[in-house]
């Protein structure tokens, strides 16, 4: 992974209609991300409740570790939801392009 582009971007109007679906994948995913942590916590940790940090009920311990796998599972529901978007809407505007252009883009 060099962090680079690879010229497969989405630009110009391309890019700016992907905005408001963006938007509201974004808004989906953070649902989903929730639910999905809400979940894992409880299997985890035999709790309903996740720690809240500025709560003494909890240790610094189980709050940090509840911040971590929070952080986990929202980072993997966003990185999810932004590339099946992208690719979603990348496949969108190119249903017109012969399958054969198609599948070197959608790589």
């Amino acid at each position: 992974m060099t962090g680079h582009g690879n010229g497969n971007e989405l630009t110009g109007l391309a890019k700016l209609g992907y905005k408001p679906v963006g938007l509201a994948l974004g808004l989906l995913g953070g649902l989903i991300a929730g639910k999905v942590f809400g979940l894992v916590w409880k299997q985890v940790s035999d709790e309903d409740e996740t720690p809240q940090p500025l709560s003494e009920n909890y240790s610094t311990r189980e709050v940090l570790l509840a911040a971590t796998l929070q952080g986990a599972v929202f980072g993997l529901v966003k990185a999810a939801v932004d590339r099946y978007g992208m690719k979603g809407v990348r496949r969108f505007l190119e249903v017109s392009r012969p399958p054969s252009d198609r599948r070197q883009v959608m790589r």
